[in-house]
């Protein structure tokens, strides 16, 4: 399989965390591999400000607040193309931090998140989180990332 995966940045704060498209792009990769995407797929992933997500996020769904991620899926049927998924920096370098979290593995798991979306899973019901959720799961342990979905024992 064939997948092409362009990383636009666009909040320089980003190239500071070493490796990290690398990283994107395969965690894209694989989330198109195990999601079943179609051979040849392609997709572009947006690192931006929360100022630019916020303004997506008002415009697109109508919540005037940043966001860490968000998907926006091809119109074009047929095509290859199957979208944009866009991360903000500081939402998502603040959950990472929150949640004892090192940035680039959070940024992982929001990529494959929004790579599932592009490929119409969601998670908005119990039915269909259970579908999308383990399927997240396994690609991040894939990916050598600890399973977002399963909390810490409390010490």
């Amino acid at each position: 399989m064939t997948f092409s995966v362009d990383i636009q940045v666009a909040d320089p704060r980003w190239r500071k965390v070493r490796g990290l498209a690398a990283r994107l792009r395969r965690s894209a990769e694989l989330a198109l591999l195990r999601g079943k995407a179609r051979r040849s797929s392609s997709l572009t992933i947006l690192l931006a400000s929360d100022q630019r997500l916020k303004e997506l996020n008002r415009t697109f769904r109508g919540k005037d607040q940043p966001t860490n991620v968000l998907s926006f899926p091809s119109d074009a049927k047929g095509d290859f193309y199957l979208g944009d998924v866009a991360l903000a920096y500081g939402v998502t370098a603040g959950e990472a931090k929150d949640g004892g979290k090192r940035l680039i593995d959070h940024a992982m798991h929001l990529t494959v998140h929004g790579v599932l979306h592009l490929l119409g899973f969601d998670h908005q019901s119990v039915r269909a989180a259970r579908k999308m959720e383990p399927l997240e799961s396994e690609i991040l342990r894939e990916l050598g990332v600890a399973d977002p979905y399963v909390s810490e024992p409390a010490r």
